[in-house]
């Protein structure tokens, strides 16, 4: 079906409302209880790790929940829109009410819920509108989407190192935007929530059932994992191994932007070429950027800044080629999608959750301090290794997957 109207505009708008939520809040707000309430960074970690094991229960449960209310879907978002946004508030701008390690929880907790039922509802409609489109409906909306994903993430992780040279508290003022951003994604989106036609859902059982999902999921988590982890260790690296502090919000934008401007490319590559071979492409590169970030030292952040070019334009085809992979797999097995982007989301977010419990607490044991001018050789030693060397390892399983797996069977 063909329509004359695509409103794509308005996907890329709601994903820059999403990705502003997203790997920012994991690079930015560790690091902002840490500096401002001396929160442990083992704490924290262990906070994050609480929040997935959550995840567990409530990412499925969420997916349910979004395809029950797929009659009033417009009035569903609109909800966890005005959530997410109070949310993010309470999270930067309002002073904690408790001991920060549990306000940092309870604000997480809300971010993160509101967070995986918009996603899941912003997938699951996505697989109804890619029907609707000319051509390759999931990769063109893909573009589009994943676009507007990264142009969020450029601006949301910049904003607080930008808003610090207007105001006293930039990170409440960051808060602020993104309320007012998670209210115009609502309103431009109001017309696109319809799920007409769309067959009746299959529930968790045909998604979990079909081998080619299950496949994706895993190839998902191996393929996430590594920017989970340079995620989290981002700000420290910069700040403590490169001795780089204050190039740290014109390094995260030269990553994601170059990941925005990739992403298209990425995704015409991938209608000509196909996605998985693609996908294997912008894999091995994002070793090799990965692996010379293990090379570096004291004053490379120009090297640095190559480096974030490269494995910036790798994210964008993995942001852009895997979802709209999984998505096709949804159009044949669960065409409500919910429950199966429930399962993505779930999968998504247990990345992040690895690196937190894993590699903060081995940091923080190394006895590296956030913000110290000496912290141990050691210490040093090991923050240069979980960079670089885990996600290469990570992207190496991921490839493997990748490369067994025949998508013509999907």
């Amino acid at each position: 079906m063909t329509v004359t109207s695509d409103r794509l505009p308005s996907y890329s708008l709601f994903a820059a409302l999403l990705a502003s939520a997203g790997l920012p809040i994991y690079i930015h707000a560790p690091k902002f209880y840490v500096d401002e309430y001396g929160v442990s960074l083992a704490a924290l970690g262990t906070v994050l790790f609480g929040l997935r094991l959550l995840d567990v229960v409530q990412d499925p449960l969420l997916g349910w929940l979004s395809e029950k209310t797929r009659d009033a879907r417009a009035v569903a978002v609109g909800i966890g829109c005005a959530v997410l946004g109070g949310s993010m508030l309470l999270l930067f701008a309002v002073p904690p009410f408790l001991p920060p390690v549990l306000w940092f929880a309870f604000s997480l907790t809300l971010v993160f819920s509101a967070f995986s039922f918009l996603t899941i509802n912003f997938y699951a409609q996505g697989v109804v509108k890619a029907a609707r489109l000319e051509g390759d409906g999931h990769l063109r909306l893909a573009r589009w989407r994943e676009s507007g994903a990264l142009a969020g993430v450029c601006a949301a992780s910049v904003a607080p190192v930008a808003l610090g040279f207007v105001f006293a508290a930039p990170f409440a003022g960051f808060a602020v935007a993104f309320a007012v951003l998670s209210l115009a994604a609502w309103w431009f989106m109001r017309p696109e929530w319809s799920t007409a036609g769309l067959g009746q859902s299959t529930g968790f059982a045909a998604v979990l059932a079909d081998p080619m999902a299950r496949r994706l999921l895993v190839i998902a988590f191996f393929n996430a994992a590594p920017v989970a982890v340079t995620s989290t260790l981002f700000l420290f690296f910069v700040e403590s191994r490169l001795e780089a502090p204050g190039f740290e919000g014109p390094l995260l934008l030269v990553f994601f932007l170059s990941a925005a401007l990739a992403a298209p490319l990425w995704g015409m590559m991938a209608e000509r070429f196909g996605p998985r071979d693609v996908l294997v492409l912008a894999m091995v590169l994002a070793i090799i950027s990965f692996g010379l970030a293990f090379t570096l030292g004291p004053g490379d952040w120009l090297l640095f800044a190559v480096i974030c070019i490269a494995s910036g334009a790798t994210l964008g085809a993995d942001l852009t080629l895997l979802p709209a992979i999984f998505a096709t797999r949804m159009a044949q097995v669960s065409p409500s999608a919910s429950e199966g982007f429930g399962l993505w989301s779930f999968v998504s977010k247990l990345t992040l959750a690895f690196s937190a419990v894993t590699l903060l607490p081995l940091l923080e044991n190394t006895g590296f301090q956030s913000g110290a001018a000496d912290n141990p050789p050691e210490a040093l030693a090991m923050l240069t290794f979980l960079y670089a060397a885990v996600p290469c390892a990570l992207k190496v399983i991921a490839i493997i997957l990748l490369s067994l797996t025949n998508l013509k069977e999907a």
